[in-house]
């Protein structure tokens, strides 16, 4: 095993978008059962801060894979395009007038139904942004585009957490 290893390559899986959770899970439990420090705690200090680091690197890779956010954004990385969500905050046009949509929409909610009607068109979008970074990197493979729709997830994650925060107001009583 290589510790620079891409985490794809770390975790025997193909360097895909579309990963089964379930095999990524599997790989992750078998890798971490061979890296853990206590099987290598009759060989000594060094041995087990070896595996430790090994351990620690295995669960970055898992934590990293098995969020499709975090995925798309390494697998875009791995082709030489930073998404740059710090610096970078171009998105598609369309999309920018949809943000300022919502953003109003979510302001001028004056009930909970209305909160939960604005949700279910978010995540509706959000399975469409899934799908589409889907596409563009493992059958297309472009990164640069598959980019820009991972700055607008997100964006999209940040108005659902918004969203959920006001739905527990109205759960409140506030």
């Amino acid at each position: 095993m290589n510790l620079d290893a891409d985490d794809f390559t770390l975790l025997g899986l193909p360097r895909s978008f579309a990963l089964d959770r379930a095999t990524l899970d599997a790989h992750w439990k078998a890798l971490q059962a061979k890296v853990h420090p206590d099987r290598f705690a009759a060989e000594g200090g060094t041995a087990q801060r070896v595996a430790m680091q090994w351990a620690v690197r295995v669960n970055e890779a898992h934590q990293r894979l098995k969020d499709p956010l975090k995925r798309a954004a390494y697998l875009c990385e791995l082709a030489g395009v930073s998404v740059q969500s710090e610096r970078n905050t171009a998105m598609p046009s369309d999309f920018l007038i949809q943000q300022m949509e919502w953003r109003e929409a979510l302001e001028d909610a004056g009930s909970a139904g209305d909160v939960q009607l604005l949700e279910a068109e978010v995540l509706g979008q959000r399975q469409a942004r899934l799908a589409k970074i889907t596409h563009l990197l493992d059958a297309q493979s472009n990164p640069q585009q598959a980019a820009l729709e991972v700055r607008a997830l997100m964006f999209i994650d940040r108005l659902s957490d918004e969203i959920n925060h006001r739905l527990e107001r109205y759960e409140d009583g506030l």
